[in-house]
């Protein structure tokens, strides 16, 4: 099957791969891969999207879908073999460090988004950077305490504003000013509004390791990856930690 494109990282310098078939088990709300809204549906059809060619200068995101750590042997047997520059996606803490390559995780997948996050201690050399599913209400109880935890660790923080298909059931009343329906990427949804991103972001002015998912949020902004860089930046770094044992 012809390999498809993820138009957000169009441009990047990043490719993206899903060596697997069939769904994510982490479940997580509003998952844009197995939503029904995903550039890669229908699924069972376009499964596993991994291009044909990679370049050398290009750095593969493997599994902007589904997740690493399933069908793991699979996925990093394609990496070895298809690719010189790879990073790993999981939301799943489980031998992160065995992964023969940088690895972002997602500390607050599913039904942990509003309520808890992932410690991992000890931390491994090749975590790239944590990922923590953001929205304007759980800041207090997730984003705040996971931002002092790996910070204190010296782990690089990515913010991905979270964008909900619909209101209804998700998004608390007294927060729905905060959002507004707008276009990301392919698709509308009830997103993180300019005025509210920035006051989120501001709020961690002060730390070195905290980034946004795109370079701004908000009815005025854009979450391409091409006018991002965390990824490509991170990657480097954590090869260069790697590899120097720094």
């Amino acid at each position: 099957m012809a390999y498809r494109e993820n138009p957000k990282t169009k441009g990047s310098g990043i490719v993206c791969a899903i060596p697997q078939t069939g769904t994510c088990p982490n479940d997580c709300d509003d998952c844009f891969f197995q939503s029904g809204r995903s550039y890669l549906e229908p699924l069972d059809r376009n499964l596993p999207n991994v291009p044909e060619h990679v370049e050398p200068w290009q750095v593969i995101r493997i599994n902007d879908g589904n997740d690493s750590n399933v069908d793991r042997q699979q996925v990093v047997a394609w990496a070895k073999k298809k690719a010189k520059m790879f990073f790993f996606n999981t939301a799943i803490p489980k031998g992160l460090h065995s992964f023969p390559g940088p690895v972002v995780l997602t500390i607050n997948p599913g039904r942990m988004t509003d309520v808890d996050f992932h410690k991992v201690n000890p931390v491994p050399e090749n975590l790239m950077f944590v990922r923590i599913r953001t929205n304007t209400w759980n800041l207090s109880r997730v984003v705040d305490p996971a931002v002092q935890y790996y910070a204190r660790r010296s782990i690089p923080i990515v913010l991905t504003f979270m964008a909900y298909y619909g209101t209804s059931n998700t998004i608390p009343e007294a927060h729905r000013q905060e959002y507004v329906y707008r276009k990301r990427t392919l698709n509308d949804y009830h997103a993180v509004t300019t005025r509210a991103w920035e006051r989120i972001m501001q709020r961690y002015r002060h730390s070195q390791w905290v980034y946004s998912c795109g370079k701004t949020e908000g009815e005025d902004g854009t979450t391409s990856c091409r006018h991002c860089g965390n990824c490509l930046r991170e990657y480097f770094a954590t090869m260069q930690r790697m590899h120097s044992g720094e």
